[in-house]
């Protein structure tokens, strides 16, 4: 019985990176590139556990989330708090860029249903997590939404079944990392839509009181099955002919499963918005909290301004997105890329955190076997995200995109580095 709680409780988290932004990303891969880019899946989703399972396990030894034991790495001096506010940009940043998706993926779900101008059910839709924000009314909707987010990645599993897709080339796809032309945006958004690095800290904060044991087990079935769900939209998308759209996507469902999949489609995409449009300004608030708040949270209580102002902001860049007239898709896959450029910055930091014997114990700082798979994710998450800075600065200046062995060199640079601070703080 605890671990289907536990399975229960760490869902919250596979409920917050199964939203728009992952529909969006995973089928545009799948109908632009077949199953070749399942692979990022793959990594994304074990690259999730690692780190989850760091950050968890961090609050559990240490008493502190991660956002504490960043603070007390880094307090004192302008150093410190210019690392801080680097930290805290970064994940606001991250989240105002998912909050952006969230509300245009919510209403371009809303709008298969319903025949309404997409100005009044963007309001609508930024009016309404809003309130829920203000009135902290965000538990018992969540678990709503959640179940039919639930059923509509139910749907998609079973469509992908009925697809019948190529074992081989689904495994293929899945083990072996490739990246065709024009599909490294993509293969950096598959990443970024499931490594949320606002997640880590959101997780951090829900270990409290848990079984180390329990922790691990349910963390492990929740995000697995979250991965899973992701693979078979993907799939799915390879079933949609020509140009990827949320109605050429309903379509496929339709045929395959009648005509109420296509109905949960829309329900799906409007109640994943909307949840995701309630969490992320949520989660840039409490990060906040813990990265500047003292331990009481003096001035930092949900119904302060410092609090309301962090969410206030991030609620406000989705809306302009969502009211800009900008298209959907393109926004959310460059949402989703961005947050996977980010992602390096959170996990080195946390990979320094559990080497951290002060902040550890000496029994509980991770394990040579714990530091080479952690160190993967942290090379690999480089990578992908210094190839998506050296193409985005290669379209700013209007240069040729780089190819991979310049991504390669400059991962190797920033990881070179980060191995000597951690073999320093293993020896201290």
């Amino acid at each position: 019985m605890n671990r289907l709680l536990s399975v229960l409780l760490w869902s919250i988290l596979a409920a917050a990176f199964i939203g728009p932004g992952t529909v969006t990303t995973a089928a545009s891969a799948g109908s632009r590139f077949g199953p070749v880019l399942l692979w990022a899946l793959t990594f994304s989703t074990i690259a999730c556990v690692v780190l989850q399972e760091a950050s968890a396990r961090l609050t559990l030894v240490s008493g502190r989330d991660l956002g504490q034991a960043l603070r007390r790495r880094f307090v004192g001096g302008w150093r410190g708090a210019a690392v801080l506010y680097l930290v805290l940009g970064a994940i606001i940043v991250g989240c105002a860029a998912y909050q952006a998706g969230n509300i245009l993926g919510g209403v371009a779900g809303a709008a298969l249903a319903v025949d309404l101008p997409r100005s009044v059910l963007t309001l609508a839709t930024g009016l309404l997590a809003g309130s829920l924000l203000w009135f902290n009314r965000v538990k018992r909707l969540a678990q709503v939404l959640g179940l039919l987010v639930a059923i509509m990645g139910a749907a998609f599993l079973a469509t992908a079944i009925l697809l019948r897709p190529d074992i081989a080339a689904l495994t293929r796809g899945a083990i072996l990392p490739s990246l065709p032309t024009g599909s490294a945006i993509l293969a950096l958004g598959l990443v970024g839509t499931t490594v949320v690095p606002y997640n880590l800290f959101l997780g951090s904060g829900l270990a409290r009181g848990q079984d180390l044991g329990e922790m691990r087990f349910g963390l492990a079935v929740a995000v697995g099955l979250g991965g899973l769900i992701s693979a078979g939209v993907l799939v799915v998308g390879t079933a949609v002919e020509g140009e990827f759209s949320f109605p050429a996507l309903a379509v496929v469902l339709t045929e395959r499963l009648g005509g109420w999949a296509g109905s949960m489609l829309a329900v799906g995409l409007l109640c994943a918005g909307l949840s995701s449009a309630v969490t992320a300004p949520l989660a840039a608030a409490v990060t906040a909290r813990s990265l500047f708040a003292a331990d009481s949270a003096d001035g930092w209580h949900e119904s302060s301004w410092r609090y309301r102002t962090v969410w206030l902001s991030v609620l406000g860049v989705g809306l302009a997105f969502g009211l800009s007239g900008v298209r959907p898709i393109p926004a959310i896959i460059v949402a989703q890329a961005l947050n996977g450029v980010l992602l390096p910055l959170v996990a080195v930091f946390l990979l320094l955190a559990v080497n951290d014997r002060g902040l550890m114990g000496a029994d509980a700082v991770n394990g040579r076997l714990a530091n080479t798979v952690m160190g993967v994710v942290v090379a690999v998450s480089l990578v992908l995200g210094a190839g998506g800075l050296l193409r985005a600065g290669a379209a700013t200046l209007g240069r040729p995109a780089p190819g991979p062995a310049a991504a390669l060199v400059v991962a190797a640079l920033a990881a070179v580095p980060v191995a000597v601070m951690v073999w320093r703080q293993r020896r201290l």
